[in-house]
């Protein structure tokens, strides 16, 4: 009897463990690598060899998006920190329905349950079925021949996101004529590419540059220098105990890398949606991340980060809408992504249905127009004249501002001088200004109470003492005379009204 339940316990485990088996949706795959009969899908994730490093689903903030990513293992970095992802522009809803696998050669994303391809690493290859993905622990992620590991065939590091690792490149492939360079997110929880780039400069220089939108330079890191390892711009970097910066050139590319003298330190270096590179260490007492240097210093300096119409605030280093306007994406004014600016409150009029606001400002966008004018009524009329014009400034000359948006507009500071920058703005509106923009309450405010004083308080004053001089001089006639003068005062002062 014992024997008969004995076997029928081993029946019932073989019978759970096959149905176990064939109900898995998909292969169990090794730690690391991703084979030709592998594939990622729902929760899965490959760890690299050392647990530095998992590449899999993630979902970033509160978004409803999902993307595949690597991201440091928990054992390594406690808060979740992405560092590439592939699927930049074409996120997926649905994790479970979804595949990561290899076809045809190729690492490809497959989307839903018609499994329809939205990321691939789109190269042909000859090894169609020997091919495999390993992710490293340096965050390198490669696709390489399995029958001959060395032969590298497409690799992430190519491909950098907004984090450069220890290892990777910012540079350019002469052969190819790709440029690797990184690209900031959009917003906190939006990888889709951002408006700021840091790009090595054209062939020729040994130099790195932000980039807003691929093609205006607000930062230059000036010569490297290659006896010390360090840009000119960046002396922090003197202090090279921690990385160790190099940059090389050859007949096929041209390119910056940088590594760690201890191997122990987590570092990464950032191109953040603010427009700043950030140099960032991993604290494991505090458990956060450290900055170690970032450029530009101040977040107002990062051209365009308020985005058209909108001024950063250098009291606060905060954005906000010039006076009549407002977010044009609230949503992502919530996100602290505010590079679409703003728009009007209340379109315009035109002529003289319009009117101007004084606006002060530490610098002025360049104008479309600028001319020696010889007032500044004649300026102001030039503009208002011009249905085209929104703005206008007089500072022994006339600028105008036609078309097209403002961008990198800021604000004055308290030790600065202010500079007058006439916006125009619907006459209904004129004298209510956007909550968004309270710290420019008090100008307006001030120009409201000068107005106050000279339209109404002068002349009252200048009556009463015409009236005060008439009441003393009847008063002085009529005590030599002894005539009573209360009516004729009355009378005199209600004439002078």
């Amino acid at each position: 009897m014992d024997a008969i339940r004995n076997n029928s316990w081993v029946f019932l485990c073989v019978v759970l463990f096959s149905f176990a088996m064939c109900s898995t949706p998909h292969h169990i795959i090794a730690a690391d690598t991703i084979s030709s009969d592998d594939s990622l899908t729902g929760n899965q994730t490959i760890i690299s060899k050392g647990d530095r490093f998992v590449l899999g689903f993630f979902r970033p903030g509160t978004s409803q998006n999902y993307y595949i990513g690597i991201w440091y293992s928990y054992n390594t970095v406690s808060v979740q920190t992405v560092v590439w992802v592939a699927n930049r522009y074409a996120p997926i809803l649905d994790p479970s329905s979804s595949m990561l696998t290899l076809l045809d050669g190729n690492l490809v994303l497959l989307s839903g349950f018609s499994k329809t391809p939205i990321w691939s690493t789109n190269l042909f290859s000859s090894t169609l079925n020997t091919t495999q993905v390993v992710l490293g622990d340096d965050g390198n992620l490669v696709l390489r021949d399995g029958s001959n590991p060395s032969v590298v065939i497409w690799q992430s590091f190519d491909y950098p996101a907004y984090t450069w690792l220890p290892g990777g490149k910012i540079g350019f492939n002469k052969k190819t004529n790709q440029s690797h360079a990184l690209t900031s997110w959009r917003s906190r929880e939006d990888p889709a590419m951002g408006l700021y780039s840091l790009e090595s400069r054209p062939s020729g220089t040994n130099q790195l540059a932000l980039y807003w939108n691929r093609s205006k330079i607000y930062w230059n890191s000036g010569e490297w220098v290659e006896k010390s390892k360090f840009f000119v711009s960046v002396p922090e970097m003197r202090l090279n105990y921690i990385f160790n910066y190099s940059y090389i050139s050859n007949v096929n590319e041209s390119y910056f890398t940088y590594s760690l003298y201890n191997d122990s330190i987590i570092s990464r270096l950032v191109m953040d949606f603010t427009g700043r590179i950030q140099q960032l260490t991993w604290s494991q007492t505090t458990q956060r991340w450290d900055l170690f240097w970032s450029v530009p210093k101040r977040p107002c300096e990062a051209f365009g980060i308020c985005g058209p119409f909108g001024y950063c605030n250098q009291d606060t280093w905060s954005c906000e809408c010039l006076p009549g306007f407002v977010p044009r994406s609230p949503q992502d004014w919530s996100l602290q992504d505010s590079t679409r600016g703003c728009v009007r409150s209340t379109p315009l009029q035109c002529g003289s249905k319009d009117s101007f606001s004084p606006v002060p400002a530490s610098n002025l966008p360049i104008p479309r127009f600028d001319q020696r004018m010889l007032t500044a009524g004649i300026c102001k009329s030039a503009c208002e004249d011009t249905c085209s014009c929104y703005a206008y400034a007089f500072d022994h000359g006339c600028q105008l501002w036609e078309d097209g948006d403002i961008i990198n507009f800021n604000n004055i500071t308290s030790s600065r001088t202010p500079q007058l920058f006439y916006l125009r703005r619907a006459a209904t509106k004129i004298n209510s200004l956007s909550p968004v923009s309270s710290s420019l309450q008090p100008i307006s405010t001030l120009e409201v109470r000068k107005s106050i004083v000279w339209k109404i308080v002068l002349p009252v004053f200048l009556l009463m003492g015409v009236s005060g001089y008439i009441y003393l001089f009847r008063r002085n006639k009529a005590i030599k005379r002894g005539e009573h003068t209360f009516s004729f005062l009355l009378a005199a002062a209600t004439a002078s009204y």
